[in-house]
């Protein structure tokens, strides 16, 4: 029997055959190398969970007024859930670990793709990179972002020499050599991941009392790199074309040191554009910090309980100066962060029970109810 093409040629049954093993052997080609490239790309699920954290953002379903962007001095600072909690601010951290001054733009722009916050607030440590960094901390942005325009300009502005954007697009071609490394975590993990965050703030516990911190090296320069201060503007101009109210913060932590000549530029900045720059590094007493209990790494980032004392203040400002929805008087939102407030307790009380237990977090605390 024979089946004629749209050009009258007659295909035999053998060679239909032949055509279906042909497809079918590349769909199963195609199909393994896709599951070896999630085998072998980083889980982020034990250790440096860090690189879990942008990805966490799409499956958030409530919405959320106030967007914050930077690095470990967001994302390990700010408590989301006493946002809420304490004012009714539906939050999420959009941080990375040395999240660059242009990944932030650019996640920004990604945010406005699934929704328009009302404030965005951006902590300025990172203006002082005006060039990319390092490919490991890259990673740990990027390859969590979901593709668009944004990540692919995103990934242009951050390579550093050694990177090529072929690995980006195929992650398998950067990872294959993986296979020594892999664990029980890696095969667990292939389509699915663990919760690391509670809209993007990672949870700390333990407490490591700030210490003595070397006296800051001087420098030839302390101009704030032109780069960094681009992105500032384009980050000010987004905000204004969306009608997004803009805050940059210094968060209250004293190290790595932030120059008075840098404080003095973003100043500037702010003044110039009619947005408010705040230093918490000035506020620590007035915000009840005590660097004695409120810090789980000797001063560098706070632990459990000084992100929420700063989480208190900066949310009392929040209300204070920009309309914003008590979302727990919304049943459908205040239902969704319950479940993220479940979290929390849980991941508190886990923390607690193994400081309890070992007197320090094994599991790096966000993994500590896997």
């Amino acid at each position: 029997m024979h089946k004629l093409t749209k050009n009258g040629k007659k295909l035999t049954r053998s060679t239909i055959l032949r055509c279906l093993c042909v497809a079918g052997s590349v769909i199963l080609t195609l199909a393994a190398l896709w599951y070896l490239q999630r085998l072998l790309m980083p889980k982020y699920q034990k250790g440096v969970v860090e690189g879990s954290m942008i990805e966490e953002y799409y499956l958030s379903e409530e919405p959320h007024e106030v967007i914050f962007l930077g690095d470990c001095e967001v994302y390990e600072n700010i408590s989301t859930v006493t946002l809420f909690e304490e004012y009714g601010i539906s939050s999420y951290i959009r941080g990375s670990a040395q999240q660059l001054t242009w990944q932030s733009y650019y996640l920004l722009e990604d945010t406005l793709r699934y929704e328009t916050p009302k404030v965005v607030v951006f902590n300025v440590l990172a203006l002082k990179y005006g060039e990319p960094q390092s490919e490991s901390y890259n990673r740990m942005t990027l390859d969590g972002m979901r593709w668009s325009s944004s990540k692919i300009a995103s990934i242009e502005a951050s390579m550093t020499e050694d990177e090529h954007m072929i690995d980006y697009v195929f992650p398998f071609l950067r990872y294959h050599s993986r296979w020594s490394e892999l664990t029980a975590t890696d095969f667990e993990h292939v389509f699915s991941k663990d919760r690391v965050t509670t809209n993007g703030y990672y949870m700390r516990a333990d407490v490591l009392p700030e210490g003595a911190f070397p006296d800051p090296m001087p420098l030839a320069d302390y101009t704030l790199p032109d780069t960094s201060m681009e992105y500032l503007e384009m980050m000010y101009e987004l905000c204004e074309e969306n009608d997004i109210e803009l805050v940059l913060i210094k968060a209250p932590t004293l190290y790595p040191y932030w120059y008075e000549q840098w404080d003095d530029q973003v100043d500037e900045f702010a003044d110039a554009h009619g947005i408010p720059y705040i230093n918490y590094i000035y506020l620590r007493d007035a915000m009840g910090l005590d660097m004695s209990e409120d810090t789980y790494d000797a001063g560098l980032h706070l632990n459990l309980s000084g992100a929420e004392k700063f989480a208190s203040y900066i949310g009392q400002y929040l209300i204070n100066n920009y309309d914003l929805t008590d979302f727990r008087q919304y049943a459908d939102v205040a239902g969704e962060w319950e479940d993220d407030i479940l979290f929390y307790d849980s991941l508190r009380q886990a923390q607690e029970a193994e400081l309890s237990e070992y007197g320090e977090l094994r599991s790096w605390g966000a993994n500590a109810i896997e």
